[in-house]
């Protein structure tokens, strides 16, 4: 039997007749509180008061709520091995023992406390007055209630939404019913009713679980499930080939990438050691697992193929655990040849010049419309172009579409300004030196822009500007394809594409004996007249629009149109500078404008010669336009640029530079035409 010390309120000393009358209690002592009339009929059982407990062997103390703390002091000071409960605690435990058939040991129902007090599961149990008299400890944190709170009130009071009144009432049990609690917690509960032997209505309990954790560790679950199937469908479909392997170093999975690559597919892979797909050089995937440490750029050779690759491979680490590892392959001779495309691209990125194409080139009338089908007839041959027009037409523009229309338009694009480099120092620059052959001369020699653009094209404008001697050597490159550096023995062979360029009459300088003869021939081979502005009226206003769009780029404006005073303006002027001279004026007009303006009206345009000619000079025009029909082609030409050439000069009264700049002609080239048509006099007046 269980031993007993009570220590009781007045109206709970009706537990001394229970504990009396059951065969599975002996009351070892009780407390005697001041003014407490005690039972007649207490057995010999000793009373005592606070400081006078008897020496008794003790197994459990049971107590009123309100002498808890004198019950722990007792316990801890008299009985320390002895358990506590409170009254209706001892009152539940009564009546179960009442029920159980083995009523030898109250160490059962003492077990059974303690089992029901650390069970995951919340349990709420209530007598038949509906009093709380158990709440685990489970259903203290489900419900966020204390036991303090709960024990010994009405369930009705504490949580007013239970349904074990009912259950109790019903004597039906109810299994597995959603509830939610008053703190929002979701359960799942089993409610069944306390029923006595002869059936009658004890109390009623509950056992309830928590599923808010069940249902996010399902959603969890179920996420992870979805990131899963996500990374397994990333690498599957990844470019990459890809292995991973698991901690033992047998493989989980590949890609298809890693089959095309190696040639070994899942199933002789899944579940093999990882040297399997190794023909050559050491298990890297081994090696991480060993170290724990990533490794990138081994060289190995993998496949029945030998294949040659590159891996890099890192460990996976969960919670401090090593799970395996994954490595990623790359086909070497696939970089290689990804290496020397880049290295491809960047060549032709740093010196590829030719920046226009003939979508470029404005223009719808028939002359332009001629010349551009001329040019691009010409890129389709490796034929030399002579591009002929005056300065200003855009015969540069013409080089560049050529070239990029062409079969070497990913090739070196290289231009030269004849008349830009004195005789010496163009061809040194055209076809490179050796070491030693002048003063100056950099040590190993240097190559030259022929051979520099060997492959791809040479651009020479002005090419009228080229002396006797340099002449002589163009040609020898013309005919020959070969070239011979300044000082230099060695005949070198190259494959460039000439493209020449000039606003002067080689027909004329051929009979002055200053161009040869022989050069004139290999240069024409495929001449291409490209007309100027006055030419090809039609175009005046598309250019004027498309310039616009550029001009207002680099001058940060916003200029949209052009008034229709200014459009009859443009399209009256005869255009002695061609396009150039187009956007010069634009851009004057722009500069000068307000920030605000959107519309270029007439008061905006200043040209260089807007007074009418006299009539003398009319007069002129008209005899010299009627002789000009007894004349040939070359002499009307000569002497139509005669006249630009006087007007230009009277107009910057004789200033060298301005007027060869004005015409859009070097220094060179304009004292080569003082010199042709008697005009040094002139500028000496």
């Amino acid at each position: 039997m269980q031993r007993i010390v009570l220590l009781a309120a007045q109206e709970e000393m009706d537990l001394v007749h229970e504990i009396n009358q059951s065969k599975l209690f002996e009351l070892a002592a009780i407390l005697q509180e001041p003014l407490q009339s005690l039972p007649i009929r207490l057995n010999n059982t000793p009373v005592f008061t606070y400081s006078s407990a008897p020496d008794e062997v003790v197994d459990v103390i049971v107590y009123t709520d309100t002498l808890k703390e004198t019950a722990d002091w007792i316990c801890e000071n008299k009985y320390p091995s002895s358990g506590r409960l409170n009254t209706t605690q001892f009152r539940f435990l009564l009546t179960l023992s009442n029920q159980t058939e083995n009523k030898k040991d109250i160490s059962h129902l003492q077990q059974l406390k303690t089992i029901l007090d650390n069970t995951h599961d919340g349990m709420i149990v209530i007598d038949q007055d509906l009093t709380i008299t158990i709440f685990n400890k489970s259903a203290e944190k489900m419900t966020g209630l204390s036991k303090e709170q709960v024990l010994g009130r009405s369930i009705l009071e504490v949580m007013p939404n239970s349904q074990l009144p009912r259950v109790m009432d019903s004597g039906i049990e109810e299994v597995n019913q959603e509830q939610i609690l008053a703190n929002g917690t979701k359960i799942y509960t089993t409610r069944t009713p306390i029923l006595s032997q002869e059936g009658r209505k004890l109390g009623a309990f509950a056992v309830f679980k928590d599923i808010t954790e069940i249902v996010d560790l399902a959603e969890e679950v179920t996420n992870l499930k979805s990131i899963q199937t996500m990374l397994r469908s990333i690498i599957q479909s990844s470019e990459e080939a890809i292995s991973v392997v698991d901690e033992e170093g047998k493989g989980i999975m590949i890609n298809p990438a890693y089959t095309k690559l190696t040639g070994y597919t899942a199933e002789q892979v899944i579940g093999k050691p990882a040297t399997t797909d190794i023909s050559e050089g050491e298990s890297i995937h081994m090696q991480v697992l060993k170290t724990r440490k990533p490794v990138r750029g081994a060289r190995l050779r993998v496949g029945p193929n030998r294949k040659d690759v590159i891996v890099n491979v890192a460990p996976v680490i969960v919670d401090g655990l090593l799970k395996g590892s994954v490595g990623v392959i790359h086909d070497v001779s696939e970089i290689k040849g990804l290496t020397e495309e880049l290295n491809r691209a960047r060549q032709i990125i740093r010196t590829l010049e030719a920046k226009y194409s003939f979508e470029d080139i404005i223009g719808s009338s028939e002359e332009m419309s001629f010349a551009i089908d001329q040019a691009k007839l010409a890129a389709s041959t490796p034929a030399t172009v002579l591009l002929r027009g005056e300065s200003g037409t855009g015969k540069e523009l013409f080089a560049h579409a050529i070239h990029n229309a062409s079969s070497r338009k990913f090739n070196k694009f290289i231009r030269v300004n004849c008349a830009a480099l004195s005789e010496s120092l163009l061809e040194s620059e055209l076809f490179g030196y050796e070491e030693g052959a002048f003063s100056g001369a950099l040590r190993g020699g240097k190559r030259g822009l022929f051979e520099e653009s060997n492959g791809g094209s040479i651009f020479l404008d002005e090419v009228g500007e080229l002396s006797q001697n340099t002449q002589a050597k163009l040609l020898r490159v013309l005919q020959e394809n070969e070239i011979r550096r300044v000082g230099g023995t060695k005949a070198i062979p190259i494959n460039v594409r000439v493209i020449a360029a000039t606003n002067v009459n080689l027909e004329k300088m051929i009979a002055d004996g200053t161009f040869r003869q022989d050069l004139y021939y290999r240069l024409n081979r495929m001449p291409i007249y490209i007309p100027p502005l006055r030419a090809r009226n039609n175009d005046i206003l598309l250019l004027a629009y498309h310039l616009l769009q550029k001009l207002n780029q680099d001058y940060g404006r916003n200029i949209d149109f052009i008034s229709k005073d200014a459009e009859e303006f443009l399209l009256a002027y005869h255009w002695p500078g061609n396009v150039r001279e187009l956007e010069n004026v634009l851009g004057r007009a722009i500069i000068h404008m307000s920030h605000t303006d959107s519309q270029i009206n007439r008061s905006h345009i200043s040209l260089l010669s807007l007074e009418p000619p006299k009539k003398a000079d009319v007069h002129l025009q008209h005899m010299t336009e009627t002789k000009d029909d007894e004349k040939t082609l070359a002499e009307q030409i000569d002497a139509f640029e005669k006249r630009i050439l006087t007007e230009a000069i009277e107009r910057f009264r004789g200033n060298k530079t301005k007027t060869a700049k004005s015409l859009g002609i070097s220094l060179r080239n304009f004292y080569y035409k003082l010199e042709k048509y008697n005009l040094d006099e002139k500028l000496r007046k």
